[in-house]
């Protein structure tokens, strides 16, 4: 991978192997805790930084006494310095629960939290992947989106927090491979589910499983025609890992492609459930987009990558995970 004549140029196919020393920030969220232990099954040692904010220690306790994994409860806002071959940057507030809860502490954490790993991948010569979101994207004109839309974002709205604090990250991590040659990868992330999300995180699947369990409406904002794809975490943290080991400095897609409505979600979480449960629907909150689905060309290309879990597959090991939580 290389700079030429401004532009970004690497090799198709190239693989990096045989790296142990491995750095997770964020690592006690959703997809952070997934991808640590799949880190750890593949006999890497890992290090997970996390303060905390949105994510929760038990999600990792049982790495807990494990030689090979370190925890450091620490904000990425300030710099840390640790000796790794590959940092997988993933700490920020990812639901609208949480990152509009405190807006600025979301644009820190994308703006200097990405400064202060990219300037330890430059120190170690460590590979920074950057979790990016299809949320910069915005409410899209463009349908499926592809790596090369700009988006469509509102600078000053309630989600711009986070949707241009990832941009501002994106940018970082360009500048810092053009100017420095950091090696970096660059991951936007579309809608994943699974085990271990929170109840409370504002996401539409992890609502609609709670409000089932609990016997309560299954709330749709707007009236549900708005659309949707749903990645299982498995095949999200593959993505990651095969972006991460290839050549390819992005920006990748990694998400899944079959495309839902909200209110077909809603039905078939419903179903799954309970039939009996009722849908109500309420007014749509502001600059929600209305479609969301990723091309993936790239990562099948250059990954080998698609995923392979269904939804109605996922959606039992999801329901099935808050079932055991939910009381």
């Amino acid at each position: 991978m290389n700079v030429v004549n401004g532009k970004i140029v690497f090799n198709e196919g190239s693989v990096k192997r045989d790296v142990n020393r491995v750095l997770v920030t964020g690592g006690c969220g959703f997809i952070g805790s997934h991808l640590t232990d799949r880190l750890l099954r593949e006999g890497n040692d890992v290090i997970v930084v996390d303060s905390c904010f949105s994510g929760h220690k038990d999600n990792i306790s049982q790495h807990f006494g494990n030689p090979r994994f370190e925890f450091i409860r620490h904000d990425i806002i300030e710099p840390i310095l640790v000796e790794v071959d590959q940092i997988y940057h993933l700490a920020s507030p990812a639901s609208p629960v949480f990152y509009q809860d405190n807006g600025i502490k979301t644009i820190k954490t994308n703006m200097l939290g990405t400064l202060n790993m990219l300037g330890l991948a430059k120190r170690t010569g460590a590979v920074m992947l950057m979790a990016s979101t299809s949320e910069i994207y915005g409410d899209p004109t463009v349908h499926p989106q592809t790596e090369e839309y700009w988006g469509n974002v509102n600078p000053i709205g309630i989600r711009s927090c986070y949707d241009e604090g990832k941009r501002i990250a994106e940018t970082l991590c360009f500048e810092y491979f053009r100017q420095n040659q950091t090696n970096i990868r660059v991951a936007r992330i579309f809608n994943t589910y699974g085990p271990r999300m929170l109840e409370n995180d504002g996401r539409v699947i992890s609502n609609f499983v709670v409000q089932a369990l609990r016997k309560k409406p299954l709330t749709v904002y707007g009236d549900g025609s708005q659309s949707r794809s749903f990645c299982y975490v498995d095949d999200t943290v593959d993505g990651l890992i095969r972006l991460m080991n290839s050549d390819c400095p992005g920006p990748i897609n990694i998400g899944n492609p079959t495309e839902y409505s909200i209110l077909q979600l809603a039905q078939t979480i419903q179903k799954m459930i309970d039939p009996s449960s009722e849908v109500t629907f309420k007014p749509l909150p502001t600059d929600d987009p209305q479609k969301r689905k990723p091309d993936i060309s790239k990562a099948r290309k250059l990954l080998n990558w698609e995923p392979t879990i269904t939804l109605e597959d996922g959606l039992k090991k999801t329901i099935a995970d808050f079932q055991a939580r939910i009381r």
